[in-house]
């Protein structure tokens, strides 16, 4: 796994991170398995600026923004193109920011006069054996938003800073501080259409270099970074055309490869492998990550996927993926919520009946569901999920049919004993009471929470991807300035239920740059039928790993009698909590690793080192 960490403050450390590289100008700040060619730097002593990761700076510009990090302009230190970690020095203030996606995350702890940062957060629990904090694992498996516990991490004592901040480290302190204002400045889709075409150009050119190039084949998104790649190199298209999908993403990259240049195309058939959960109860086929991850339940699809690109290409690369576009380019239909909190009735009503067409159901049902939500703000949303987990497990509802909620409870809350339930509850009243600047829109929260938690997952992949085939994932909608540009546009603009992604077909329409047909596509692949096949295929093997022997049945996080109906529901070809499922079996794949990790592969004892 890649991380950087490093400490402030101090007489000696006595500690290193093993395999770890000094980042140059920086005292006291390491890389660990980062390519040289991806940690630059410029400056020393007082006065010094590194990025970590996909940067599209170049030299000059690294130089020159030292001028922004003297006078400590932080958030101009984020709007490259790019993911990348910052770390900045101006006198004695060391500053420390993630990207806004959580593909670099930012954590950090104190001993004594001595803060260590890192972006793993398992790196630092490992300093003294830190051990998970079952109250923050719990707000992961029932709410899954990052944010909702603020600072504090899956591991006690360690730190995490939330979405949209930086970490700050004086002599005095460390502090988490916003760099990212909490509403952004609306913009009208149209006014914001050449901004995100260019963000988006942008993103995929800074990947771009002497190295092969590959890219998803297979949705809107996807598509559209294939086709921009393809306007300055060869592209090595590759789409995953399993037959039980029954989508026609086969048909439109066909078609679009007959279109666009440079596009050589690969069609990935699947196997009887290629379904969710196939090889969860092999712990070491599995990538180690820093946090439980969604992509340990889908490995054998992604393998299916590399290995393709691994044989078609003639040396490890750069793979772009249309990760997070549906979360930057659409929105999903909670806005109406946020219409009617407004007052905007007429307009809510308008976009309801649109909403009903598409989902067959009455526009009343549609209303019904976004009221609730309009008639209260993130505090009293959090207070009303507290009072709900004391009082005990819901019959399971899908999602779609629930009510919109500032924060979705998920069915492996009611999975959970009440012990666990009661503390879950106390942390969000208590999270309810400290809650500062909290988001007026409920838009707004939900963007940024779900692609923190895209961006976190995405890392996942990433580490597959980096630890078995040497190849680099894109994923160019995670930008912050792909963000910035999507998300200034208002989501009732985004979401319309009239068109099918109009800020895409805004920027690109008419520029040559993808098919027209490309710009027009309504339709979208779904991976239903291979979920359902692997819940019904390894169901035993799910039922062992989440049964009354689990990790997480003896932190009470989740009982085994619930868990067992959901899978006996799969085995039949029922509605089943598959979020859930996945999100439960993810967590127990990542406490198994946690336990089978040898914590001094990560940090070394060197006396010598620290004299």
């Amino acid at each position: 796994m890649r991380w950087s960490t490093g400490h402030y403050g101090g007489s000696g450390h006595g500690r290193l991170p093993r395999d770890g590289r000094p980042v140059p100008g920086l005292e006291a700040a390491w890389t660990s398995r980062w390519p040289a060619n991806r940690v630059r730097a410029t400056g020393s002593g007082p006065l010094a600026l590194a990025v970590v990761g996909d940067c599209g700076a170049d030299d000059q510009q690294l130089v020159q923004a030292l001028a922004k990090v003297r006078v400590k302009d932080w958030r101009a230190l984020t709007c490259w193109p790019g993911s990348y970690l910052t770390i900045a020095r101006s006198g004695e203030v060391l500053a420390l920011i993630g990207d806004l996606a959580g593909q670099h995350p930012v954590f950090w702890r104190s001993e004594g006069a001595r803060t260590w940062w890192s972006t793993s957060a398992s790196a630092l629990a490992a300093l003294d054996g830190a051990p998970v904090d079952p109250t923050a694992l719990a707000a992961h498996l029932a709410l899954a938003q990052p944010d909702v516990l603020g600072q504090q991490s899956l591991f006690r004592t360690v730190n995490r800073v939330p979405a949209g901040h930086l970490l700050l480290i004086t002599p005095e302190r460390a502090t988490a501080l916003r760099y990212e204002p909490v509403q952004k400045e609306r913009v009208s889709l149209r006014d914001a259409a050449p901004t995100v075409r260019a963000a988006v150009s942008e993103a995929v050119a800074a990947r771009l270099g002497r190295r092969p190039v590959s890219a998803d084949l297979a949705g809107l998104d996807s598509t559209t970074l294939a086709c921009l790649a393809a306007r300055s190199t060869s592209v090595a298209a590759v789409t995953f055309a399993d037959e039980r999908l029954r989508d026609d993403d086969l048909a439109y990259a066909v078609r679009t490869v007959a279109t666009v240049p440079n596009l050589a195309h690969h069609a990935v058939p699947g196997s009887l492998r290629t379904v969710y959960y196939d090889g969860v109860d092999d712990l070491s086929s599995l990538p180690v990550t820093d946090a439980p991850n969604a992509y340990v339940v889908t490995a054998s699809i992604k393998r299916a996927v590399l290995d393709t690109v691994a044989a078609r290409t003639p040396a490890p690369g750069v793979h772009f993926t249309g990760a997070a576009g549906d979360a930057v380019l659409s929105a999903p239909s909670a806005y109406l919520s946020d219409l009617m909190r407004e007052g905007q009735y007429r307009r809510a009503l308008q976009h309801a009946q649109g909403h009903a067409r598409l989902r067959q159901t009455s526009v009343w049902t549609v209303i019904r569901r976004a009221r609730p939500a309009s008639r209260t703000g993130l505090p009293g949303a959090w207070r009303q999920l507290a009072a709900g987990l004391r009082q005990g497990p819901r019959e399971w509802v899908p999602q779609a049919q629930q009510p919109v909620a500032w924060t979705p409870l998920l069915a492996t809350a009611d999975w959970m004993s009440p012990d666990v339930r009661g503390s879950l509850a106390d942390a969000l009243e208590a999270a309810a009471d400290h809650s500062s600047g909290a988001p007026r829109l409920l838009a707004a929260w939900a963007d940024h929470q779900d692609l923190f938690r895209l961006g976190a997952d995405t890392n996942g992949w990433r580490e597959l991807a980096d630890a078995e085939y040497g190849i680099e994932i894109a994923a160019p909608f995670l930008d912050n300035e792909v963000i910035r540009a999507c998300l200034s546009v208002p989501a009732d603009e985004r979401g319309a239920p009239g068109r099918y992604k109009p800020l895409l077909a805004e920027a690109f329409a008419g520029t040559g740059e993808l098919p027209d047909f490309v710009l027009s596509r309504t339709t979208k692949g779904g991976f239903n039928a291979l979920a359902y096949e692997g819940l019904t295929r390894h169901a035993p093997v799910l039922m062992d790993l989440l049964g009354a022997s689990s990790r997480l049945a003896a932190a009470g996080l989740v009982t085994e009698a619930p868990v067992a109906r959901q899978l006996q529901q799969a085995a039949a070809g029922q509605p089943t909590a598959q979020g859930a499922l996945h999100l439960a079996v993810a967590a127990e794949v990542w406490l198994r690793q946690l336990e089978a990790t040898d914590s001094r592969s990560w940090w070394e004892v060197s006396t010598r080192a620290a004299a």
